[in-house]
């Protein structure tokens, strides 16, 4: 595409954006039409939210509703905060009662936890979030511009320019203010009674502000200058569209959302709203007071004004905290002791863990604390640790190679594949040359599941289970009992602290990386292998850097690395799983035969006919079902058939593990109106169990000559040859491995099962 070509992308697309200004009462008839555009700011938040939707996602072993505005949808992803979904809903909610005025008006909303656990994401979602939503004609945002000149002699509206203006010389309010507030009080009120009459919404729209200082400066000046005219119709004269314009605005920083950051200083005025500007009082008609137009407002809570305003590392900023109490009680704020300033801005500030220690430096002292306001004000939502195992693994991928795409999936085993997923990275070494580096199948996973395991609660396990059978619990929701899953609700983890501690993604992250860039030694014959990193490569190096990591304290090493060898026996039975897979490949159990063995069961049990090839009706093949069973289950012989008849016990398994777990799917799957889609085989536990499953038994009963010692180095012509190479081709096609970490992965795998093969 050209230079011009994109130009002219450029410049529709901020066509799209923006709007013409208008004239007030033209702004009135469109909030009329569309009353969210008139939204107050905790309400307009809201919106912003609910806009984006929802989605179904499992965490905790529990399935949960998640709001998409979360996943940073219009960054691509970018900045999406991966897990916390309870938090999160728990913080729309308070969001909801805030806008409804259910009482918790007066609420500062406090986002609390460790670092890496997604607080800097919320703020960089809530950002760009409502940024692209105001672009949208739903979220359209409005505020007013003034011009004055022509009244009279004065030097007009300014806030840093004091040459004289000439007509098309517009002032914006520094601060956003609504349209709507320019109206007298009474006025206001019928507009908003006829405007929330229309609202297709339970959440009224409030608006209790007031002009902003500066905006109010420039209606009194018209006013006087009209009055002196004798004006008839004042508020006219003074609104009219030559003085008064509505302009709509892509809500940003410093535009709708005011955010402090933790180097910011400054007095506490300063931050808050601004400072004045002595050299301008001096030229600017003050009239004996200090004129707000000389005020800089570019504090916090002038940039926030009328959406949003983030206090970020709110430790570094707790002077100010005391000071905000008037702000959500009664929504003001003073420039100076003469000037005060309506707000409507919902406040959210972000914190460690350290800002709790402060708020509680005097909790001893009960009633006497003098932080004891403030905590009654703030309203905690506590960020924690990612506890499920693919979150993990997703959000240590999107750290590693810059990864925005959200994980999502109809069915788990999706989900799994990505997990188990093998990733490559460029490094450049020393001189200069450029080399992938695989980081194989399995490790990621591996990783992501030694950090969960660190942050589980595991006293209270229930008997027979470790952390690897917690954290699978978690992520999938049920756990594999033989033939059954075992759900969530199923255990009883009692009141575990899960997330609150553990390994974080940036330690984990760090060490991989650190694995990237170092040089090793593995080679096999002529086939190059220090380009892999393993599994127990990654998890080795996790429990290294332990001691020299200051993060940690020494009971936290000791109490991680005790955690590691239920999660190498996970990760290598996972390993030893896919071997085996790719041995077995041929002798895996297509889907038809699989679809067509369940058809004749059903009709078997409910004593119906079947459709066959040619469109006839025929009995269910009784010879069909017992070879299914026999050779492919594995489940009976011929001891349990009488012929082809089966047996109470064969009758039982058909009943019980075939069709009550086929209807138990079916129900689980049912949509609203008790309507289910079609039934996929595989969800049924005894055939996802072994459909495709095999065991080193199964092997050593299919390849009667093949040697695991002889893996490394086959001797030429024998079976256990033919095997591997058939074997390194099926991983790498079954499971994405490379030849390298095929090569390594198998090794590995054989060199355990040789010492038990005899």
């Amino acid at each position: 595409m050209s230079g011009e070509a994109y130009i002219r992308r450029a410049d529709e697309a901020l066509e799209e954006t923006y709007e013409p200004p208008m004239s007030l009462s033209a702004y009135v008839d469109l909030v009329l039409e569309r009353p969210g555009s008139a939204a107050h700011a905790s309400k307009y938040l809201l919106a912003a939210i609910e806009a984006a939707g929802t989605r179904s996602v499992v965490e905790e072993g529990e399935r949960k509703e998640r709001y998409r505005f979360f996943d940073d949808p219009h960054n691509d992803g970018e900045h999406a905060i991966l897990g916390n979904t309870e938090v999160l809903n728990a913080f729309v909610d308070d969001l909801r009662s805030i806008a409804a005025r259910r009482g918790k008006e007066e609420k500062i909303l406090w986002l609390d936890g460790p670092t890496a656990t997604g607080k800097s994401e919320l703020k960089r979602c809530l950002i760009n979030g409502l940024r692209e939503y105001s672009k949208t004609d739903a979220g359209r945002r409005y505020t007013v511009e003034w011009n004055i000149a022509g009244t009279d002699a004065s030097p007009g509206m300014t806030y840093g320019d004091v040459s004289a203006p000439d007509e098309d010389d517009w002032y914006v309010s520094p601060v956003q203010a609504h349209p709507l507030s320019v109206f007298p009080e009474s006025v206001r009120e019928e507009l908003l009674a006829e405007l929330n009459a229309a609202l297709d919404d339970h959440i009224p729209v409030h608006l209790d502000t007031h002009l902003d200082p500066f905006s109010r400066e420039a209606y009194d000046h018209l006013e006087e200058q009209y009055r002196r005219k004798n004006a008839d119709e004042l508020f006219s004269a003074v609104t009219d569209g030559k003085h008064l314009r509505v302009k709509n605005f892509v809500v940003d920083v410093g535009q709708g959302i005011g955010v402090l950051h933790s180097e910011d200083d400054g007095s506490p005025k300063e931050r808050l709203v601004g400072s004045w500007m002595a050299g301008m009082l001096q030229q600017l008609d003050s009239r004996g007071r200090k004129n707000p137009q000389a005020f800089s407002y570019d504090g916090v809570l002038s940039q926030g004004n009328g959406l949003l305003t983030i206090i970020e590392d709110a430790a570094q900023h707790a002077d100010l905290l005391q000071k905000l109490l008037n702000v959500p009680d009664e929504g003001t704020v003073k420039l100076d002791k003469g000037i005060g300033m309506d707000l409507d801005t919902q406040m959210i500030i972000i914190s460690n863990p350290d800002l709790e220690a402060q708020l509680n430096q005097h909790a001893e002292m009960e009633g006497s604390d003098p932080l004891k306001a403030l905590k009654r004000r703030l309203d905690k939502h506590e960020f924690t640790y990612l506890t499920n195992l693919s979150l993990e693994a997703e959000l240590l991928r999107r750290e590693l190679t810059n990864e925005t795409a959200i994980w999502e999936a109809d069915r788990y085993e999706e989900i799994e594949s990505m997990l188990q997923e093998p990733v490559d990275i460029s490094v450049r070494g020393v001189d200069g040359t450029v080399r992938t580096r695989e980081i194989a199948p399995h490790a990621i996973e591996a990783a992501a599941l030694y950090a969960v395991g660190s942050r589980l609660d595991i006293d209270a396990l229930p008997p027979g289970l470790d952390l690897v059978d917690k954290a699978l619990i978690y992520d999938r929701g049920y756990l594999l009992d033989g033939d059954e899953r075992r759900y969530r609700d199923e255990f009883d983890f009692g009141e575990p602290t899960d997330g609150i501690g553990g390994i974080p993604v940036t330690y984990t992250r760090d060490v991989i990386a650190d694995l990237l860039h170092e040089e090793t030694e593995r080679r096999h014959s002529s086939l190059a292998v220090e380009d892999v990193i393993m599994p127990r490569d990654v998890l080795n190096a996790m429990v290294d850097g332990f001691d020299d990591a200051p993060v940690f304290s020494p009971n936290e090493r000791t109490e991680y690395e005790n955690r590691l060898v239920p999660v190498k026996n996970h990760v290598f039975s996972c390993q030893e799983s896919d071997v085996i897979d790719a041995i077995m490949r041929d002798k895996r159990v297509d889907e038809a035969t699989v679809e067509e063995y369940i058809e004749h069961v059903y009709a078997w049990v409910e004593g119906e006919p079947i459709e066959n090839d040619r469109g006839e009706f025929v009995d269910p093949d009784p010879l069909k079902m017992k070879v299914f069973e026999i050779k492919h289950l594995g489940r009976f012989d011929e001891d349990d058939y009488d012929g082809s008849d089966p047996t109470d016990g064969v009758e039982a398994f058909r009943a019980e593990k075939i069709i009550t777990a086929l209807n138990r799917h079916a129900w689980r799957n049912r949509d609203e109106d008790f309507r289910v889609s079609d039934v996929d085989p595989r969800e049924i536990p005894v055939i996802r169990t072994v459909l495709g499953s095999h065991d080193w038994d199964d092997v050593r009963r299919t390849y009667e000559d093949f040697d695991p010692g002889q893996w490394d180095d086959p001797p030429s012509g024998t079976e256990t040859e033919s095997i591997k190479t058939r074997t390194l081709k099926n991983l790498q096609e079954m499971f994405e491995y490379s030849a390298a970490s095929a090569e390594l992965t198998s090794r590995h795998v054989m060199g355990q099962v040789s010492y038990r093969w005899d």
